[in-house]
């Protein structure tokens, strides 16, 4: 892998189951719904896990049925099933809330806090009626709580800290069980309001005891995310308002792996929304029905053909439509800030106008050492990614100005010739989609100029779900942005074929986890 493409991202100059112990379970017999504690040194706390986790390698294949007929929900990038034991026709899963590393992209690596190795953790899937017992440990550095979201249980069971229970403290544990009678896409995540936006999440389907009519052939979850990563830093900001950083299944267009459908196939998409804004998810080309919710089955009489949906905070929403046309189609959130990388304030007026003021600042301010001011100032917030609507406001006055002296000269670095920016090609004319028709005009003298940009860096995320897409296709991903990929049966066995090459390859690998090139 290119060195400097990574390292184009770390700098940010882009605009625009765990097998249940049985063993450990037979000495709880009798403890269950209680907090109990972990035979654990906190003298030394765990330290980050990276992805993927060994643990997770450990695990079996996931079965391509969740049981009883039903379709297991394929998750991108995200283990696809936690499994579990039998204990008396209870089902055993096992979730440890940790911290983990997240690779957004290639190059960008935040610290976030997940299960079980993952961030999103991984998604558990049961059948309508089941008894299940979830154990969770705490191997974070405080105490968490776990909410099943939606779900109809216990009142001793909603994992509401202080209301319903007590917190689970550092090396501590708690073990819930109950019978689940509801169907449709939930999700389970920590109580803790700032946990949850350091990752704490994770998908739990509910497979109905009948098979939704009509019968869908593929099945998809896809968990929404936003992340406020600074410049020079891993940690997301939880206090933040803004984000720069937006994922799907924990990954950033276009490190997002393509749902791959066959051509005449019936599909279902599950969206799941647990960040801080609302997202408009359209999908191109074709038209869906949305057909569920975070309460379950949506009547039938409600469906109506849509092909954007709101997904709003702490909902869920299913998608279901017939892929009837060919192509490789755009599923991505609307909301144009959500449709860029490490987002930055670089974009028309804010670039070199007004007082010197420039993106990112250095790696001192953007650690929060400032020499003045605070970082939510109209003087500092736009240069570290913070405040960005007031910064804009703050810089319009000068917006119809040339923006550097000399600029009738010509725009240094951006008419022909680039600077030396890491992994960006020195000519700009040779980049698709960059050639300026301007003659001898400076685009400088633009009002607005520079918005977005366009580099296609495809050599970065080559997988077998990205065989066979246009050169440059990697140009127009960003963001919380994926593809779904309608492919003639030609085309769909062969990256079936390369995909079970790949497991061969890598058996340890649950799907959706990848090594990138170079690593």
């Amino acid at each position: 892998m290119s060195r400097s493409r990574r390292e184009f991202f770390r700098q940010g100059l882009l605009g625009a189951g765990l097998m249940a112990s049985t063993k450990g379970w037979a000495k709880q017999q009798g403890q269950s719904h209680a907090q109990q504690p972990m035979p654990m040194n906190m003298g030394n706390m765990p330290m980050p896990k990276t992805e993927p986790k060994p643990k997770h390698a450990q695990a079996p294949p996931a079965p391509s049925s969740a049981g009883e007929g039903h379709l297991m929900v394929e998750t991108p990038d995200v283990p696809p099933q936690l499994s579990y034991t039998l204990d008396n026709g209870v089902k055993v899963f096992n979730l440890i809330a940790e911290p983990v590393k997240r690779e957004l992209v290639p190059g960008k690596t935040i610290d976030a806090w997940g299960y079980n190795g993952s961030a999103p953790g991984p998604t558990i899937q049961i059948v309508q009626g089941d008894r299940v017992r979830l154990i969770v440990d705490n191997h974070l550095p405080e105490a968490t709580s776990m909410h099943w979201h939606g779900f109809e249980i216990p009142i001793d069971m909603d994992g509401v800290p202080g209301v319903t229970q007590d917190l689970i403290p550092p090396g501590g544990r708690f073990v819930y069980e109950f019978t689940l009678h509801q169907e449709g896409t939930y999700f389970y995540h920590s109580h803790m309001a700032m946990q949850e936006m350091m990752g704490l999440i994770g998908l739990f389907i509910m497979h109905p005891k009948e098979p939704y009519k009509p019968r869908v052939d593929k099945d998809f979850g896809l968990v929404l995310q936003e992340w406020a990563v600074l410049p020079n830093n891993t940690v997301p900001n939880t206090l933040s308002m803004e984000f720069n950083w937006l994922t799907i299944n924990g990954k950033s267009g276009p490190a997002t792996t393509p749902l791959l459908v066959k051509l005449g196939e019936r599909v279902r998409i599950r969206f799941v929304n647990i960040g801080m804004d609302h997202h408009p998810m359209h999908l191109h080309g074709n038209t869906f029905y949305v057909t569920g919710t975070e309460g379950g089955r949506a009547p039938q009489s409600t469906w109506r053909p849509e092909n954007t949906v709101l997904v709003g905070v702490a909902q869920s929403r299913d998608v279901e439509f017939e892929a009837k046309y060919p192509g490789d189609w755009m599923l991505h959130c609307h909301l144009p800030h959500h449709m860029m990388n490490q987002m930055v304030s670089m974009v028309g007026p804010m670039m070199e106008a007004g007082h010197g003021m420039r993106t990112g600042m250095g790696m001192e301010e953007g650690m929060g050492m400032l020499r003045q001011g605070s970082a939510m100032s109209e003087e500092n917030g736009p240069s570290l990614g913070r405040a960005i609507g007031i910064g804009a406001d703050h810089e319009k006055a000068t917006t119809n100005l040339p923006l550097s002296a000399g600029a009738e000269h010509g725009m240094p670095g951006m008419t022909h010739q680039m600077p030396n920016v890491p992994g960006m090609s020195q000519n700009m004319q040779n980049m698709p989609g960059m050639n300026m028709p301007l003659g001898n005009k400076n685009p400088e003298l633009v009002p607005g100029y520079p918005q977005d940009m366009f580099m296609p860096m495809d050599e970065m995320f080559v997988k077998p779900e990205t065989y066979g897409l246009r050169k440059g296709w990697s140009g127009g991903v960003m963001g919380m942005m994926t593809l779904v990929r309608v492919l003639p049966p030609e085309l769909y066995d062969k990256i079936t074929e390369l995909k079970k090459n790949q497991r061969n390859e890598n058996p340890g690998m649950p799907p959706g986890m990848h090594h990138q090139p170079g690593e």
